[in-house]
Protein backbone atom coordinates (compact mmCIF):
# COMPACT_ATOMS: atom_id res chain seq x y z
CA UNK A 1 0.00 0.00 0.00
CA UNK A 2 1.61 3.19 -0.99
CA UNK A 3 2.18 5.83 1.90
CA UNK A 4 0.27 9.08 2.17
CA UNK A 5 1.87 12.31 0.71
CA UNK A 6 1.19 14.03 3.99
CA UNK A 7 3.21 11.09 5.86
CA UNK A 8 6.01 11.03 3.51
CA UNK A 9 6.60 14.23 3.80
CA UNK A 10 6.02 14.52 7.81
CA UNK A 11 9.29 16.91 8.95
CA UNK A 12 11.83 14.92 10.84
CA UNK A 13 13.91 18.30 11.64
CA UNK A 14 12.70 22.09 13.58
CA UNK A 15 14.34 23.21 10.03
CA UNK A 16 12.07 21.38 7.64
CA UNK A 17 8.56 22.09 10.08
CA UNK A 18 6.13 24.94 7.89
CA UNK A 19 4.66 26.97 11.01
CA UNK A 20 4.38 27.35 14.24
CA UNK A 21 7.73 29.82 14.35
CA UNK A 22 6.50 31.67 17.64
CA UNK A 23 7.41 27.87 18.82
CA UNK A 24 9.74 26.71 17.18
CA UNK A 25 11.70 29.52 15.38
CA UNK A 26 15.41 30.42 16.49
CA UNK A 27 15.15 31.68 19.73
CA UNK A 28 12.01 30.60 20.97
CA UNK A 29 11.32 28.46 24.42
CA UNK A 30 10.07 25.30 22.68
CA UNK A 31 13.37 24.84 20.47
CA UNK A 32 15.87 26.05 22.68
CA UNK A 33 14.26 23.30 25.22
CA UNK A 34 14.48 20.86 22.52
CA UNK A 35 18.01 22.04 20.72
CA UNK A 36 19.24 21.36 24.86
CA UNK A 37 17.84 18.19 25.83
CA UNK A 38 15.72 19.68 28.39
CA UNK A 39 12.00 18.60 27.23
CA UNK A 40 9.70 18.75 30.31
CA UNK A 41 6.27 16.95 30.17
CA UNK A 42 4.28 19.01 27.77
CA UNK A 43 0.54 19.50 26.30
CA UNK A 44 0.41 20.37 22.59
CA UNK A 45 -2.90 22.60 21.82
CA UNK A 46 -4.38 22.82 18.31
CA UNK A 47 -6.53 22.69 15.70
CA UNK A 48 -5.94 19.41 13.43
CA UNK A 49 -3.00 19.86 11.13
CA UNK A 50 -1.26 22.24 12.61
CA UNK A 51 1.78 19.71 13.93
CA UNK A 52 1.36 18.27 17.11
CA UNK A 53 2.58 14.73 16.33
CA UNK A 54 4.73 16.14 13.94
CA UNK A 55 6.22 18.23 17.26
CA UNK A 56 6.38 14.90 18.71
CA UNK A 57 8.41 13.07 16.71
CA UNK A 58 10.67 15.77 15.84
CA UNK A 59 11.55 15.74 19.64
CA UNK A 60 11.79 12.44 19.68
CA UNK A 61 14.10 12.20 16.52
CA UNK A 62 16.33 15.14 18.21
CA UNK A 63 16.42 13.75 21.67
CA UNK A 64 17.13 9.91 20.11
CA UNK A 65 14.62 9.01 23.05
CA UNK A 66 12.93 6.19 23.38
CA UNK A 67 9.54 7.06 22.11
CA UNK A 68 5.80 5.38 22.85
CA UNK A 69 2.63 6.64 20.88
CA UNK A 70 -0.50 6.04 22.60
CA UNK A 71 -4.29 6.70 21.03
CA UNK A 72 -6.80 8.45 23.92
CA UNK A 73 -9.37 7.06 21.55
CA UNK A 74 -8.27 2.88 21.47
CA UNK A 75 -5.65 2.86 24.79
CA UNK A 76 -6.40 2.70 28.39
CA UNK A 77 -5.32 2.12 31.31
CA UNK A 78 -3.67 -0.86 31.02
CA UNK A 79 -1.61 0.69 27.96
CA UNK A 80 -0.75 3.28 29.71
CA UNK A 81 1.15 0.91 32.71
CA UNK A 82 2.41 -0.77 29.88
CA UNK A 83 4.65 1.46 28.55
CA UNK A 84 5.67 3.32 32.33
CA UNK A 85 7.09 -0.38 32.95
CA UNK A 86 8.88 0.08 30.11
CA UNK A 87 9.87 3.63 30.83
CA UNK A 88 11.18 2.45 34.10
CA UNK A 89 13.68 -0.14 32.30
CA UNK A 90 15.58 3.29 30.03
CA UNK A 91 15.47 7.32 31.14
CA UNK A 92 14.39 9.57 29.36
CA UNK A 93 11.72 7.70 27.88
CA UNK A 94 8.63 10.28 26.20
CA UNK A 95 5.18 8.93 25.96
CA UNK A 96 3.16 10.41 23.04
CA UNK A 97 -0.73 10.53 23.82
CA UNK A 98 -2.93 11.70 21.17
CA UNK A 99 -6.04 13.29 21.85
CA UNK A 100 -5.48 13.61 25.23
CA UNK A 101 -8.87 15.06 26.06
CA UNK A 102 -10.38 11.76 25.47
CA UNK A 103 -8.85 9.96 28.67
CA UNK A 104 -11.18 9.43 31.46
CA UNK A 105 -10.30 10.85 34.75
CA UNK A 106 -8.65 7.02 35.50
CA UNK A 107 -6.65 7.03 32.50
CA UNK A 108 -5.09 10.53 33.36
CA UNK A 109 -4.73 9.93 37.19
CA UNK A 110 -2.81 6.44 35.51
CA UNK A 111 -0.04 9.19 34.03
CA UNK A 112 0.19 11.09 37.37
CA UNK A 113 3.08 9.21 39.62
CA UNK A 114 4.94 8.82 36.29
CA UNK A 115 5.08 12.13 35.33
CA UNK A 116 6.09 13.68 38.68
CA UNK A 117 8.72 11.41 39.13
CA UNK A 118 9.92 12.08 35.92
CA UNK A 119 9.63 8.21 34.56
CA UNK A 120 8.14 9.32 31.32
CA UNK A 121 8.13 12.64 29.48
CA UNK A 122 4.51 13.50 28.62
CA UNK A 123 3.90 14.95 25.03
CA UNK A 124 -0.17 15.13 24.88
CA UNK A 125 -1.64 16.63 21.76
CA UNK A 126 -5.14 17.90 21.93
CA UNK A 127 -8.04 19.91 19.78
CA UNK A 128 -9.27 20.86 23.26
CA UNK A 129 -8.77 23.22 25.45
CA UNK A 130 -6.49 21.84 27.91
CA UNK A 131 -7.88 23.47 30.81
CA UNK A 132 -11.28 21.84 30.65
CA UNK A 133 -10.79 18.97 29.50
CA UNK A 134 -7.49 17.44 31.24
CA UNK A 135 -7.50 17.15 34.76
CA UNK A 136 -5.81 19.88 36.81
CA UNK A 137 -3.11 17.29 38.60
CA UNK A 138 -1.58 16.46 35.54
CA UNK A 139 -2.17 20.48 33.81
CA UNK A 140 0.13 21.54 36.68
CA UNK A 141 3.28 18.84 35.57
CA UNK A 142 2.95 19.85 32.19
CA UNK A 143 3.61 22.93 29.81
CA UNK A 144 0.97 23.79 27.81
CA UNK A 145 2.17 25.19 24.15
CA UNK A 146 -0.27 26.77 21.76
CA UNK A 147 -0.09 26.07 17.51
CA UNK A 148 -1.67 27.92 15.60
CA UNK A 149 -3.63 27.07 12.26
CA UNK A 150 -1.32 27.34 9.16
CA UNK A 151 -1.90 30.86 7.53
CA UNK A 152 -1.53 31.28 3.66
CA UNK A 153 1.68 31.90 3.03
CA UNK A 154 2.74 28.85 5.70
CA UNK A 155 0.17 26.36 2.80
CA UNK A 156 1.66 28.01 -0.41
CA UNK A 157 5.03 26.99 0.69
CA UNK A 158 4.03 23.56 1.93
CA UNK A 159 2.27 23.00 -1.55
CA UNK A 160 5.35 23.92 -3.42
CA UNK A 161 7.72 21.87 -1.69
CA UNK A 162 5.42 18.94 -1.28
CA UNK A 163 5.44 19.39 -5.39
CA UNK A 164 9.51 19.81 -5.76
CA UNK A 165 10.51 17.42 -3.54
CA UNK A 166 8.05 14.39 -3.56
CA UNK A 167 9.45 11.47 -5.58
CA UNK A 168 6.06 10.42 -6.87
CA UNK A 169 5.17 14.19 -7.54
CA UNK A 170 7.91 15.23 -8.79
CA UNK A 171 7.48 12.36 -11.85
CA UNK A 172 3.90 14.16 -12.87
CA UNK A 173 4.88 18.17 -13.87
CA UNK A 174 1.96 19.81 -11.77
CA UNK A 175 1.44 23.09 -12.30
CA UNK A 176 -0.81 25.45 -9.47
CA UNK A 177 -2.11 28.11 -11.35
CA UNK A 178 -4.67 28.63 -8.61
CA UNK A 179 -4.81 27.70 -5.27
CA UNK A 180 -7.71 29.80 -3.37
CA UNK A 181 -9.77 26.32 -3.34
CA UNK A 182 -7.28 24.74 -2.09
CA UNK A 183 -6.10 27.09 0.95
CA UNK A 184 -10.28 27.21 1.44
CA UNK A 185 -11.11 23.60 1.78
CA UNK A 186 -7.79 22.62 3.75
CA UNK A 187 -9.09 25.23 6.55
CA UNK A 188 -5.13 25.94 7.80
CA UNK A 189 -4.63 21.71 8.34
CA UNK A 190 -1.74 20.97 6.96
CA UNK A 191 -3.07 17.24 6.28
CA UNK A 192 -6.18 17.61 4.82
CA UNK A 193 -4.29 20.01 2.36
CA UNK A 194 -1.46 17.29 1.35
CA UNK A 195 -4.57 14.94 0.85
CA UNK A 196 -6.10 17.00 -1.17
CA UNK A 197 -3.41 17.64 -3.23
CA UNK A 198 -2.78 13.82 -3.94
CA UNK A 199 -6.12 13.52 -4.60
CA UNK A 200 -6.12 16.03 -6.86
CA UNK A 201 -3.41 13.83 -8.74
CA UNK A 202 -4.57 11.22 -8.76
CA UNK A 203 -7.57 12.21 -10.34
CA UNK A 204 -5.27 12.78 -13.61
CA UNK A 205 -4.62 10.08 -15.84
CA UNK A 206 -1.37 9.24 -17.44
CA UNK A 207 1.84 10.73 -16.67
CA UNK A 208 0.93 14.20 -18.74
CA UNK A 209 1.03 17.84 -17.19
CA UNK A 210 -1.30 18.55 -14.64
CA UNK A 211 -2.53 21.74 -14.50
CA UNK A 212 -4.56 22.53 -11.27
CA UNK A 213 -7.22 25.37 -11.18
CA UNK A 214 -9.83 26.26 -8.72
CA UNK A 215 -12.84 25.03 -10.82
CA UNK A 216 -10.98 21.69 -10.91
CA UNK A 217 -10.60 21.22 -7.15
CA UNK A 218 -13.95 22.44 -6.51
CA UNK A 219 -15.66 19.85 -8.69
CA UNK A 220 -12.94 17.12 -7.56
CA UNK A 221 -13.50 17.67 -3.80
CA UNK A 222 -17.23 17.90 -4.05
CA UNK A 223 -16.93 14.63 -6.35
CA UNK A 224 -15.00 12.69 -4.07
CA UNK A 225 -15.00 14.33 -0.54
CA UNK A 226 -17.98 15.58 1.49
CA UNK A 227 -17.21 19.26 1.39
CA UNK A 228 -17.94 20.75 4.67
CA UNK A 229 -16.46 24.38 6.52
CA UNK A 230 -16.88 23.99 10.11
CA UNK A 231 -16.68 27.79 10.28
CA UNK A 232 -18.66 28.71 6.91
CA UNK A 233 -21.90 29.25 5.78
CA UNK A 234 -22.57 25.43 5.07
CA UNK A 235 -21.80 24.66 8.52
CA UNK A 236 -25.24 26.14 9.64
CA UNK A 237 -26.89 24.86 6.45
CA UNK A 238 -25.95 21.28 7.09
CA UNK A 239 -26.75 21.51 10.92
CA UNK A 240 -29.93 23.24 10.15
CA UNK A 241 -30.89 20.62 7.91
CA UNK A 242 -30.00 17.92 10.29
CA UNK A 243 -32.23 19.96 13.09
CA UNK A 244 -35.20 19.99 10.54
CA UNK A 245 -34.64 16.52 9.45
CA UNK A 246 -35.43 15.10 13.19
CA UNK A 247 -38.18 18.05 13.92
CA UNK A 248 -39.64 16.64 10.75
CA UNK A 249 -39.70 12.77 11.72
CA UNK A 250 -37.36 11.89 8.70
CA UNK A 251 -34.57 9.14 10.25
CA UNK A 252 -33.42 8.69 6.79
CA UNK A 253 -32.47 12.25 6.43
CA UNK A 254 -31.77 13.12 9.51
CA UNK A 255 -28.77 10.45 9.21
CA UNK A 256 -27.14 11.90 6.19
CA UNK A 257 -26.85 14.90 7.27
CA UNK A 258 -24.66 13.44 10.36
CA UNK A 259 -23.00 11.19 8.23
CA UNK A 260 -22.24 14.53 6.35
CA UNK A 261 -21.13 16.38 9.36
CA UNK A 262 -18.85 13.08 10.54
CA UNK A 263 -16.95 12.72 7.44
CA UNK A 264 -16.50 16.41 7.48
CA UNK A 265 -14.77 16.54 10.84
CA UNK A 266 -17.39 18.29 12.86
CA UNK A 267 -16.90 18.19 17.07
CA UNK A 268 -18.45 15.34 18.67
CA UNK A 269 -19.95 17.50 21.01
CA UNK A 270 -21.53 19.80 19.06
CA UNK A 271 -23.73 17.72 17.36
CA UNK A 272 -24.71 15.72 20.50
CA UNK A 273 -25.30 19.24 22.32
CA UNK A 274 -27.87 20.09 19.79
CA UNK A 275 -29.89 17.05 19.65
CA UNK A 276 -30.36 17.30 23.71
CA UNK A 277 -31.55 20.75 22.90
CA UNK A 278 -33.91 18.96 20.11
CA UNK A 279 -34.89 16.22 22.63
CA UNK A 280 -36.50 18.91 24.94
CA UNK A 281 -37.48 21.89 22.06
CA UNK A 282 -39.29 19.63 19.78
CA UNK A 283 -39.85 16.64 21.63
CA UNK A 284 -40.66 17.27 25.32
CA UNK A 285 -42.96 15.41 27.21
CA UNK A 286 -44.67 13.79 23.77
CA UNK A 287 -41.58 11.18 24.60
CA UNK A 288 -39.63 11.87 27.92
CA UNK A 289 -37.16 9.18 27.01
CA UNK A 290 -35.39 11.57 24.24
CA UNK A 291 -33.46 13.59 26.68
CA UNK A 292 -32.42 10.83 28.36
CA UNK A 293 -31.15 9.34 25.50
CA UNK A 294 -30.10 12.65 24.16
CA UNK A 295 -28.02 13.13 27.72
CA UNK A 296 -26.46 9.68 27.43
CA UNK A 297 -25.55 10.26 24.20
CA UNK A 298 -23.93 13.21 24.93
CA UNK A 299 -21.84 11.92 27.65
CA UNK A 300 -21.16 8.78 26.28
CA UNK A 301 -19.46 10.78 22.74
CA UNK A 302 -17.01 12.76 25.20
CA UNK A 303 -15.85 9.80 26.54
CA UNK A 304 -15.08 7.80 23.38
CA UNK A 305 -14.62 10.44 20.23
CA UNK A 306 -14.55 9.37 16.72
CA UNK A 307 -14.73 6.75 15.06
CA UNK A 308 -17.51 5.00 17.42
CA UNK A 309 -18.80 7.77 18.26
CA UNK A 310 -20.55 7.75 14.54
CA UNK A 311 -22.75 5.11 15.63
CA UNK A 312 -23.98 6.24 18.92
CA UNK A 313 -24.61 9.67 16.89
CA UNK A 314 -26.69 7.66 14.70
CA UNK A 315 -28.66 5.60 17.25
CA UNK A 316 -29.56 9.00 18.85
CA UNK A 317 -30.60 11.11 15.96
CA UNK A 318 -32.86 8.02 14.03
CA UNK A 319 -34.77 7.69 17.60
CA UNK A 320 -35.37 11.15 17.93
CA UNK A 321 -36.16 11.34 14.17
CA UNK A 322 -38.50 8.91 14.88
CA UNK A 323 -40.40 10.18 18.17
CA UNK A 324 -43.96 11.76 18.59
CA UNK A 325 -43.19 15.65 18.78
CA UNK A 326 -44.50 18.65 20.71
CA UNK A 327 -43.22 22.27 21.61
CA UNK A 328 -44.92 22.46 24.24
CA UNK A 329 -41.94 22.79 26.69
CA UNK A 330 -40.63 25.26 24.11
CA UNK A 331 -44.01 27.18 24.31
CA UNK A 332 -44.73 26.74 27.40
CA UNK A 333 -41.22 28.69 28.73
CA UNK A 334 -41.94 31.05 25.90
CA UNK A 335 -45.37 32.44 27.61
CA UNK A 336 -43.80 32.19 30.76
CA UNK A 337 -41.05 34.75 29.56
CA UNK A 338 -43.34 37.20 27.95
CA UNK A 339 -45.78 37.32 31.01
CA UNK A 340 -42.22 37.94 33.56
CA UNK A 341 -41.31 41.12 30.66
CA UNK A 342 -45.29 42.14 30.87
CA UNK A 343 -45.59 42.05 34.63
CA UNK A 344 -41.82 42.31 35.84
CA UNK A 345 -40.76 41.11 39.33
CA UNK A 346 -44.50 40.36 41.01
CA UNK A 347 -44.53 39.10 44.51
CA UNK A 348 -44.46 35.53 45.47
CA UNK A 349 -47.40 34.90 47.30
CA UNK A 350 -47.39 34.60 51.22
CA UNK A 351 -48.50 31.35 51.79
CA UNK A 352 -46.00 29.91 49.28
CA UNK A 353 -42.93 32.12 50.56
CA UNK A 354 -40.23 30.27 52.80
CA UNK A 355 -40.13 31.44 56.57
CA UNK A 356 -36.43 29.73 57.46
CA UNK A 357 -36.60 32.87 60.44
CA UNK A 358 -39.02 33.86 63.45
CA UNK A 359 -39.50 37.29 61.77
CA UNK A 360 -40.55 35.65 58.70
CA UNK A 361 -42.96 33.89 60.41
CA UNK A 362 -44.28 36.81 62.30
CA UNK A 363 -44.46 38.41 58.98
CA UNK A 364 -46.83 35.52 57.70
CA UNK A 365 -44.45 33.65 54.84
CA UNK A 366 -45.75 30.34 54.87
CA UNK A 367 -48.88 30.78 56.87
CA UNK A 368 -52.20 28.41 55.62
CA UNK A 369 -49.50 26.68 53.38
CA UNK A 370 -50.94 23.33 52.28
CA UNK A 371 -48.61 20.59 51.89
CA UNK A 372 -49.49 18.30 48.85
CA UNK A 373 -48.96 14.98 50.38
CA UNK A 374 -50.75 15.70 53.45
CA UNK A 375 -54.28 15.58 50.84
CA UNK A 376 -55.98 13.24 49.01
CA UNK A 377 -54.10 12.26 45.58
CA UNK A 378 -51.70 14.42 47.09
CA UNK A 379 -52.76 17.53 45.66
CA UNK A 380 -54.63 20.80 47.05
CA UNK A 381 -55.77 23.06 45.04
CA UNK A 382 -54.20 26.11 46.02
CA UNK A 383 -52.88 29.16 44.36
CA UNK A 384 -48.99 29.17 43.35
CA UNK A 385 -48.95 32.53 41.13
CA UNK A 386 -49.13 35.58 41.91
CA UNK A 387 -52.13 37.40 42.11
CA UNK A 388 -51.62 39.62 38.96
CA UNK A 389 -51.75 36.43 36.81
CA UNK A 390 -53.86 34.12 38.44
CA UNK A 391 -55.23 31.48 36.38
CA UNK A 392 -52.98 32.12 33.54
CA UNK A 393 -52.38 28.68 31.46
CA UNK A 394 -48.34 28.72 30.33
CA UNK A 395 -48.18 25.10 29.36
CA UNK A 396 -50.74 23.43 27.10
CA UNK A 397 -49.87 19.67 26.46
CA UNK A 398 -49.45 18.49 22.94
CA UNK A 399 -51.73 16.76 21.05
CA UNK A 400 -50.07 13.40 21.61
CA UNK A 401 -50.97 10.29 23.42
CA UNK A 402 -48.29 11.34 26.69
CA UNK A 403 -49.35 14.65 26.80
CA UNK A 404 -53.10 13.43 26.15
CA UNK A 405 -52.52 11.53 29.29
CA UNK A 406 -51.19 14.83 30.98
CA UNK A 407 -53.90 17.24 29.80
CA UNK A 408 -56.45 14.62 31.30
CA UNK A 409 -54.62 14.33 34.57
CA UNK A 410 -54.41 17.99 35.11
CA UNK A 411 -58.17 18.50 34.09
CA UNK A 412 -58.80 16.04 36.81
CA UNK A 413 -56.69 18.27 39.59
CA UNK A 414 -57.77 21.94 38.53
CA UNK A 415 -61.10 21.54 36.66
CA UNK A 416 -61.96 24.53 34.82
CA UNK A 417 -59.25 26.93 36.17
CA UNK A 418 -56.49 26.23 33.42
CA UNK A 419 -58.96 25.20 30.83
CA UNK A 420 -57.60 21.79 30.43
Amino acid sequence: MSIPLAERLRPRTLDELVGQKHLTGKGSVLRSAIEHGKIPSIILWGPPGSGKTTIANIIAHTLKAPFFTLSAISSGVKDVREVIDEAKKTAGTILFIDEIHRFNKGQQDALLGAVEKGTIRLIGATTENPSFEVNSALLSRCQVYVLKPLDEKDLILLLDHAITTDEDLKKRKIELTQTAAMLKISGGDARKLLNLLELIVDSFPGEGKITITDDFVMETAQRRIALYDKKGEQHYDIISAFIKSMRGSDPNAAVYWLARMIEGGEDVKFIARRMVILASEDIGNANPTALVLANATFDAVNKIGYPESQLILSQCATYLASSPKSNSATTAIGRAMEAVRQFGDLLVPLHIRNAPTRLMKELDYGKNYEYSHSFENNFSEQEYLPEEISGSKFYDPGHNAREEELRKYLKGLWKEKYGY
